[in-house]
């Protein structure tokens, strides 16, 4: 008797041990899991509402030589908790060129949910922002209904705060247009700042945040390292021009002198300039003869090179109708271009 109660003591401590084993083991793996989760949630992590299920089991052999026994413990759940995490790009390359008065000027944002549970945000835009040189009007926030990146007007959709936030599951994303005037104020190479914002309609604030039973999934909703808000901005740059026009003559009379005299040749030059820092297309030069002087043919000028009068030779020079012609093209900001043409004082 003596010798079996020594041996189910044995087995009775080894059982413990056993058991005490497994339930440290099981801590184990349930600390590598919540660590393993916590490190993922950078990238949506597991998704929330997934219950984590733990079962350890114990096994020992029977007393008296009987069939291995296999027990199990009870079961763990842990319910995984919605982070509320999300990120605001601006998806613009560079700055986005305008010109005063213009409207439904775009920029692009993207705006992913960088959470692990589906989750509904709030849109923002601030057209106002302090340090820039001035300030755009809001005309819409637009959602890009059909996913292209481009805004399509009449196709995509205009977005109204609590009526139609997006809806975005963990690692979606959509593309967001702000559609704004610029002032016709704004003078060339001023800056606009526009900033998009978006928060989880669950809740935002400090990191850590607890929103007890409002998690996608049934648990808790938690405010991740983002806030639940993000930002973003984008800027407009205006780019204007305008051209100055500058005139002068000068007189050769038959006598080798400048006296405006019959017979005496004008000479005019005219010089445009173009001011700012935008191209000016589709500039042109028309300078009618005046009155009791005859235009001397093919004295027309650009940059010293002459240029013909039919106007159908292939180069930008022309007369017709009483009056000099030179088409420039386009011509960026800060140039310029010099036209001569002659004329006989009657």
């Amino acid at each position: 008797m003596e010798q079996l109660h020594t041996q189910d003591f044995g087995r009775r401590s080894a059982l413990r041990t056993t058991i005490a084993v497994s339930r440290r083991l099981a801590l184990a793996v349930s600390a590598a899991t919540l660590f393993m989760g916590s490190s993922a949630v950078l990238a949506a992590g597991t998704v929330a509402g997934t219950d984590i299920v733990n079962i350890a089991q114990a096994s020992y052999d029977a007393p008296g030589g009987g069939s291995p026994v296999t027990i199990d413990s009870n079961t763990v759940t842990i319910k995984v908790d919605e982070l509320l995490n999300v990120t605001v790009v601006s998806s613009d390359p560079g700055d986005v060129t305008s010109t005063p008065g213009s409207t439904a000027q775009v920029m692009t944002y993207k705006v992913t949910n960088s959470g692990n549970g589906s989750e509904a945000f709030a849109l923002t835009a601030d057209t106002a922002r302090p340090g820039d040189e001035f300030d755009t009007s809001l005309e819409q926030i637009i959602l890009d209904s059909n996913g292209n990146g481009v805004y399509d007007p009449g196709v995509d959709t205009i977005y109204t705060t609590g009526s139609n936030d997006p809806l975005l599951a963990p690692d979606e994303s959509v593309t967001v247009f702000i559609l704004s005037t610029i002032p016709a104020s704004a003078n060339d190479a001023d800056r606009a700042e526009i900033e998009l914002a978006a928060a989880a309609t669950t809740g935002s604030g400090t990191p850590g945040t607890l929103f007890a039973g409002q998690g996608d999934g049934g648990g808790d909703a938690v405010v991740g390292s983002t806030g639940a808000d993000s930002a973003a901005s984008g800027f407009f740059v205006v780019r204007a021009s305008d051209v100055t026009l500058v005139k002068s003559a000068t007189i050769i009379d038959p006598f080798g002198g400048s006296e405006a005299v019959p017979g005496a040749v004008i000479v005019y030059q005219l010089v445009a300039t173009t001011v700012g820092t935008a191209d000016l297309t589709n500039l042109a030069i028309r300078d009618d003869i005046p009155a009791d002087t005859t235009y001397k043919s093919g004295s027309i000028t650009l940059e010293g090179a002459a240029l013909g009068d039919a106007g159908d030779d292939g180069d930008a020079g022309s007369f017709d109708s009483g009056a000099i012609a030179v088409a420039l093209g386009t011509l960026p900001g800060g140039q310029s271009r010099t036209i001569t043409f002659q004329v006989t004082i009657d």
